[in-house]
C-alpha cells in the first residue's frame, strides 16, 4: 500500500482534545488505524485523554516538548518516541520556541 501524503488536504486543529494553541496535521485512517503527519505550533499543546482501543506511537522529527503519560511526564526531543499503551491517558506539550513536528501512528487493537 502507498499513502501520498502530498496529495492529503492539512487541517488546523484548535485546542485538540482540550489542549491548548493550534497543530496541522494529514491524516491517512482505516479501520486498522491512524498515521499522522502533524505539528504542534509554538505554545500549544494535545489535551490529557484515554486511548481505549488503540496504542498511540509518536515519533518526534524536531522540535521540543513534553508528554505527560498516566502522570508520569517525558521530554520529547528529535528522534524520541513517546508511546502511549492501549488503556493508557497521555498530553502532549509543546515546550519550544518552533512547531513540534511528529509522525503520529494509532494502532487498533
Amino acid at each position: 500500500m502507498r499513502i501520498n501524503f502530498n496529495e492529503i488536504e492539512e487541517q488546523k486543529v484548535s485546542g485538540m482534545n482540550g489542549g491548548t494553541g493550534e497543530m496541522s496535521a494529514k491524516m491517512f485512517m482505516n479501520e486498522n488505524g491512524k498515521i499522522i503527519p502533524c505539528r504542534i505550533h509554538a505554545g500549544g499543546s494535545i489535551g490529557i485523554h484515554t486511548h481505549k482501543t488503540s496504542d498511540d506511537i509518536n515519533y518526534i522529527l524536531s522540535g521540543s516538548g513534553k508528554a505527560i503519560c498516566n502522570g508520569v511526564e517525558e521530554v520529547l526531543a528529535a528522534g524520541i518516541c513517546h508511546i502511549c499503551p492501549k488503556g493508557s491517558e497521555h498530553s502532549i506539550i509543546n515546550t519550544g520556541d518552533n512547531d513540534l513536528v511528529m509522525l503520529t501512528v494509532v494502532v487498533e487493537r
